[in-house]
């Protein structure tokens, strides 16, 4: 019976790794097409110096986002971004 029980557990427990690797990442729009986005916006509005910082401190942490394949992250990061720039 321990045997079964054991067995039913590791079944289960290498399901939910079968799910976890094979679940489609979840992102709406490459971080790198939202980065040339944010660029351009940036490029076409004028901002006040705390608002130039925070958007250049969300692009800093986009970009890193970006580059470790965390597009969703970056993708926050990014929208966050435009809306300080009102886009």
């Amino acid at each position: 019976m321990k045997a079964i029980f054991a067995a039913a557990i590791l079944n289960g427990v290498a399901a939910l790794g079968f799910l976890a690797v094979s679940a489609p990442a979840h992102s709406a729009v490459p971080c790198e097409e939202m980065l040339k986005d944010l660029r351009a916006a940036k490029a076409g509005t004028k901002l006040g110096d705390a608002d130039t910082k925070k958007v250049n401190d969300l692009e800093t942490k986009a970009i890193e986002r970006c580059n470790a394949d965390d597009d969703m992250r970056s993708d926050n990061f990014l929208a966050d971004a435009m809306k300080i720039m009102g886009k």
